[in-house]
């Protein structure tokens, strides 16, 4: 049987199977898909090949597509001020406590970048399975501003360790400015047509769509902003995420069903695949390495700890009881931990024991932080009995 088969039947079984799976266990389907894509690579079931990779790497641009959905920004650019300052201060306390950890225990100024990363890629995962609740909301509020920092930081880091302090990275640099300012003028730009000419919309996204209108505008917006990240060498999910806010922001309330069928698209096959390969991205026998198990074990509780100090911000907004949600639900920044990584791998800024450790860290706190959630919102619903 040619690998391409083999694969294409594991990965199909996987996404078929992790739901019952995850029913049986009361396990989230994100960790059992994780789990069963690492168990399949170890049986050689899925092997390293250019088609599962390209699949996958749109399975994440997707999901932060999805998450980008979820943030509305007519509703952001009305945050109340208070509300922004916390979110401001709650990322200086990530980076503060980050660069002390990082000072203190002498080790390598990557770890500064990483620690603090927020990915609400995964939040929107959470959405999918707890519902339109308050910590959640509020954790994408925050989430937003805490992800356009990880992105910015993660752009100049991958700019930094391609190019070093070149012109080229400047000129990296100077794009992305550009780019995020000339995203505001294009909102701003958009905002004003469809308020004096409003058929727009309709035009579009007509009422009666036989033809999936809506579902082909809003991919069309998707690619069209994936190729404008990739045309000036910037990050490519943050193309994807902006493309999912736009839609929100000028038709969510146009057509209230678009981000349903945009949701059930991706989280039935496409998203899955991804969560998948994360698995199939880290080799079990690594796992008998020396000490690779304990280092991922304190960078997952150094990122969730940095995290559970910074959302008690969030105290008198959510109450004693709930604060902790904000800190545990960032503490999953896969995709960005994943992508930083590699980056530094690549470039020689951190060892194989590190990358392994890394990688191994970022499924070990989507598996601690969903069964985490799991256990502390079953508690909240008994106390609300």
């Amino acid at each position: 049987m040619s690998e391409e088969i083999l694969i294409i039947i594991s990965v199909s079984l996987i996404i078929f199977s992790s739901p019952l799976i995850s029913k049986l266990l009361r396990l989230p389907t994100i960790t059992v898909e994780i789990m069963l894509g690492a168990v399949a690579t170890y049986f050689a079931f899925i092997v390293e090949h250019t088609y599962l990779e390209q699949v996958a790497e749109l399975g994440f641009l997707y999901l932060m597509f999805l998450a980008g959905l979820e943030v509305d920004l007519k509703k952001l650019v009305n945050i109340s001020i208070s509300l922004l300052k916390k979110s401001i201060f709650y990322n200086v306390i990530l980076f503060s406590l980050s660069a002390a950890i990082t000072f203190y225990l002498d080790i390598g100024y990557i770890f500064l970048v990483i620690l603090p990363l927020i990915s609400i890629g995964v939040l929107a995962a959470l959405k999918k399975e707890y519902g339109d609740v308050e910590w959640i909301n509020l954790s994408f509020t925050v989430g937003v501003i805490g992800e356009i920092v990880s992105i910015f930081a993660l752009t100049t880091v991958s700019a930094a360790l391609e190019f070093g302090l070149t012109f080229e990275f400047h000129k990296t640099m100077f794009l992305f400015t550009v780019f995020l300012i000339s995203m505001l003028l294009i909102y701003k730009l958009f905002h004003n047509l469809v308020w004096w000419y409003p058929e727009i919309k309709a035009f579009l996204m007509p009422e009666n769509d036989h033809q999936e209108q809506d579902i082909r505008v809003s991919m069309t917006i998707f690619f069209l902003m994936i190729t404008v990240m990739m045309y000036l060498h910037l990050e490519v999910a943050f193309g994807a995420f902006i493309a999912g806010t736009f839609i929100t922001t000028f038709f969510d309330e146009h057509n209230k069903q678009l981000p349903k069928k945009l949701e059930h698209f991706g989280f039935g096959w496409l998203v899955p695949i991804f969560f998948i390969s994360v698995g199939a991205s880290f080799e079990l026998d690594s796992l008998f390495t020396e000490g690779l198990i304990s280092t991922a074990f304190l960078i997952v509780g150094a990122m969730i700890f940095i995290r559970l100090v910074g959302s008690t911000l969030f105290i008198k907004d959510i109450g004693w009881n709930r604060f902790f949600m904000i800190g545990l639900s960032h503490s999953m920044p896969l995709t960005l931990l994943i992508a930083v990584s590699t980056l530094a791998y690549h470039n020689h800024s951190i060892d194989q024991f590190y990358y392994y450790a890394f990688v191994l860290a970022a499924i070990l706190e989507v598996l601690v932080v969903m069964i985490g959630i799991r256990i502390i919102s079953n508690f909240i619903k008994l106390d609300q009995k």
